[in-house]
């Protein structure tokens, strides 16, 4: 398996696809890595050099934020909006959706799973 960015990307799929692999690096971002370091993005991943290899490598490097860096980043940006208890930061913290969502009937991917509320006992009428 070929390290690219400390990260081992699978040697059988073609290279395009397995610089996605790499956490930050997307359809788009791939394609402009390959046609920088001049490689042909239908090659698989086993059969580019180690000569191409370190170029993708420094292309990535000297570019792009990926994968601990690009974590730590978002972490950082997310406890930013927190401290500073803006209204996103709020809804972060209450582990609700962030970008508008609807929760009445949705939105249990972010709420986790039903929590069950004890219904109001029936009131007996007197006859």
């Amino acid at each position: 398996m070929p390290r690219i960015a400390g990260i081992d990307v699978p040697d059988k799929k073609k290279i395009l696809f397995a610089l996605q692999y790499i956490h930050g690096i997307g359809p788009k971002f791939a394609a402009e890595i390959l046609a920088e370091a001049k490689v042909s993005p239908d090659a698989r991943a086993n059969e580019v050099g180690e000569h191409e290899l370190a170029q993708i490598n420094t292309i990535i490097d000297a570019t792009y934020l990926v994968e601990g860096a690009l974590r730590r980043q978002v972490q950082q940006n997310i406890q930013r909006l927190k401290d500073v208890r803006s209204y996103r930061g709020d809804r972060h913290r209450r582990g609700l959706p962030v970008r508008g969502q609807r929760t009445k009937s949705n939105a249990r991917t972010r709420k986790g799973k039903k929590k069950t509320v004890a219904g109001k006992k029936g009131v007996k009428a007197k006859a």
